[in-house]
């Protein structure tokens, strides 16, 4: 049976003794919900006279667990809205009604995000403005990860990065006052797994996209991350466990899927696998029609796949599209910040990608003011960005993160830091990469709506941004488009007359809001909360599971 074991801050009662464990306190000797409920049927109620009743003082607790109304909040990467997803879908799935309006919600769900200074304020204030509002608070992410025991998060219920699958159990304790805080590493016999199951319920931010986590954690150790402290080693999926998360998303109506992680290039060396074998076993489940994006991956790691790596970004389901930071051009600067690559690695990928990849996009991210960084470093840097033009540039601002390495050296003065961020950033909007696009037939992915409801958005097989006309019958569908327009960050199609959309889904998308994957676990969704909530509120899990998804899921897997 699953372990709850829970840290419980709670109000004085009448127990005596400690219990380390909640299965200690419900034995299989014990009667279960249904036979309560059962029991239940067999009592005959003794009437009361009305005027009894006005003097009797009620005493109950009218908190029932799972009829409340929850907002979340997500920041950060791809990684992040994943787990933000999975727990949405078992809080949905397991009663709870998710909400897009804050003042409507009962509780707060703020997953974080500890990249950025900026990022971590904003969680911080989040948190201030759920009390002023008196609001139940559950925290999530990698800042409580990182350092539980930030005086802001004192009090508060937290949920470990590994922990995301017993975010209902949290949730619970929260709604009810109590205090709950689980931080622990997920292990198999010693060995660290890469965190909850994937087939848990989730709920898609956009339900034609799928994101799938490959691993957790990384391999390297660079002086300003923030993240290694809460992600930890890497730990990574076996390859069959995500094959079938593709394979059930695509039966779901997925018709893109994102592959995301810490650095997607250090897959499996964990577990004596490696990047290229998964993906060629990823694409045997693409439907025709449908993508493939990677995610992020660090140069050290994927300089021994190149031909491989070539191979699948020239596959017709996968995007020509790889995210590759370099973070710094100088070959000192790369060396404080312990990033295990010299500048010529970094190029060699890149020079690599562009030659046995025609049009590849690469995206890379600069930090700017590292502690250390003289004119000179900088320069190089700049030179770097001049020589590739990169399309997709992640500027950043140094910030010294608290615990880290580099917290602790020599800074940059701010208003150098400020001063190279903005002539960085200056000389990527001097050049727009997408001119010489103008006049090209394409065929695009159509997947969401642009920020101004304006436009549909679709990407080439280069993951380039082609804005279309908002036709309710392009959404999820492949279409020929002539680009007609070019932006900075964007291309503007327009549909070819004669050319049909392609329908590259197995199945209808779910309903926005929608719970995915309901099926695969509702019967374990049940027997483990239902033993932990029938002991805490005497209650009967199924009565809260809404039925109506269960048919609807039921339905669609016949």
């Amino acid at each position: 049976m699953y372990s709850l074991q829970l840290r419980l801050t709670i109000m004085p009662s009448a127990c005596d003794s400690l219990i380390e464990d909640i299965e200690d306190m419900v034995s299989s000797s014990d009667p279960t919900p249904h036979e309560r409920q059962s029991a239940r049927k067999s009592i005959i109620p003794r009437s009361r006279k009305k005027k009894e009743l006005n003097h009797e003082e009620l005493h109950a607790d009218s908190l029932i667990p799972g009829t409340q109304k929850i907002w979340m909040k997500t920041w950060g990467c791809s990684h992040n809205n994943s787990d933000g997803e999975y727990m949405a879908g078992q809080l949905a799935a397991s009663g709870y009604k998710m909400t897009d309006d804050p003042t409507e919600a009962d509780l707060w769900l703020l997953n974080s995000c500890t990249v950025k200074n900026p990022a971590e304020d904003h969680f911080r204030n989040s948190i201030k403005k759920a009390q002023d509002q008196q609001k139940k608070v559950v925290v999530a992410g990698c800042v409580p990860q990182a350092q539980p025991r930030m005086d802001y998060l004192k009090g508060l219920s937290i949920i470990g990065v590994q922990q995301i699958d017993r975010v209902v159990e949290v949730v619970d304790e929260a709604v009810k006052g109590h205090s709950v805080r689980l931080l622990g590493q997920k292990k198999d016999g010693g060995r660290r797994l890469g965190g909850a199951r994937l087939d848990l319920p989730k709920i898609r931010k956009n339900p034609l996209i799928e994101i799938i986590s490959i691993n957790t954690g990384c391999l390297n150790a660079c002086t300003y991350c923030k993240t290694k402290h809460a992600r930890g080693d890497l730990a990574s999926y076996p390859i069959e466990e995500l094959a079938e998360r593709a394979r059930q998303s695509f039966q779901e109506g997925v018709c893109e899927i994102w592959l995301t992680s810490e650095d997607t290039g250090a897959y499996g060396r964990d577990i004596g696998t490696d990047l290229p074998t998964l993906l060629w076993r990823l694409v045997e489940e693409i439907p025709e029609g449908a993508m493939l994006r990677l995610g992020m991956t660090n140069p050290p790691y994927i300089l021994e796949h190149l031909e491989e790596m070539a191979k699948i970004l020239n596959h017709p389901r996968v995007y020509a599209f790889l995210h590759v930071p370099v973070q710094s051009a100088s070959d000192s600067v790369l060396m404080d910040m312990k990033r295990e690559y010299c500048i010529d690695d970094f190029r060699r990928v890149v020079d690599f990608l562009k030659e046995k990849v025609p049009g590849v996009t690469i995206a890379t991210d600069i930090i700017c003011g590292f502690p250390g960084e003289t004119e000179e470093d900088f320069q190089e840097t700049v030179d770097l960005v001049k020589l590739y033009r990169f399309p997709s540039l992640f500027i950043n601002q140094f910030y010294p993160r608290p615990g880290t390495p580099a917290a602790k050296m020599q800074q940059v003065p701010a208003h150098v830091k400020k001063q190279r961020t903005k002539e960085l950033s200056q000389l990527f909007h001097s050049y727009n990469p997408y001119d010489h696009k103008v006049g090209e037939r394409q065929h695009v992915l159509v997947t969401e709506e642009s920020f101004d409801a304006q436009y549909y958005v679709a990407h080439n097989k280069f993951y380039e941004q082609v804005l279309v006309p908002k036709r309710a019958e392009f959404k999820g569908k492949m279409i020929e488009v002539d680009i007609y327009e070019a932006g900075k960050h964007f291309l503007k199609g327009r549909p070819v007359e004669d050319s049909k959309p392609f329908t590259p889904s197995l199945a209808a998308p779910l309903q926005k809001g929608e719970v995915s994957g309901l099926m695969q676990v509702n019967a374990y969704t049940c027997k483990y909360i239902h033993s932990y909530r029938s002991f805490f509120s005497l209650i009967d899990f199924h009565s809260t599971v809404n039925q109506s998804d269960v048919k609807a899921n039921a339905q669609r897997y016949k």
